[in-house]
């Protein structure tokens, strides 16, 4: 993006924040502020650069740094969605094991980090029957609970 589309976006953002100014709905909105400081922020980093220079989000430091902040996010997020399955699945498995129907269960992917749970968990599981939930039954295909 060269100056004179930076220009133009810039005034249409200022043009907006007027307009949002002039409702009461919209005073507690923090979109509009915050665009337009990024817009600003973009046509200072321009302003400051040698003429004829484009901007490129690609070598922004700001940028990268919020895209760096978010591929961080989106991996914590995984590990927690992955730690809630566990859980879960640990829950299920601690429910057979205490209907005494264990032995009947599907192995699923990942029992035996469920298996660890369960043995984290204070007299939540009997060790005897860890190699069995990890191995597939012959001719069966795992199998989740509904």
């Amino acid at each position: 993006m060269d100056t004179g589309v930076l220009a133009a976006a810039l005034e249409e953002v200022r043009f907006e924040a007027r307009q949002a100014s002039r409702y009461e709905d919209l005073a507690d909105d923090l979109r509009g502020p915050a665009e337009l400081a990024e817009w600003e922020r973009i046509a200072a980093l321009l302003a400051a650069a040698l003429a004829g220079t484009v901007y490129d989000p690609g070598v922004d430091d700001v940028v990268q740094a919020e895209l760096a902040a978010d591929a961080t996010a989106a991996v914590r997020e995984a590990e927690l969605r992955e730690a809630i399955r566990l859980a879960a699945r640990a829950n299920y498995l601690q429910v057979l094991r205490d209907l005494g129907t264990l032995d009947q269960a599907e192995p699923a992917d990942g029992d035996e980090a469920v298996c660890d749970e369960l043995t984290r968990r204070a007299g939540g599981y009997v060790p005897g029957r860890r190699r069995r939930l990890a191995r597939p039954r012959p001719g069966r295909a795992p199998r989740e609970p509904q």
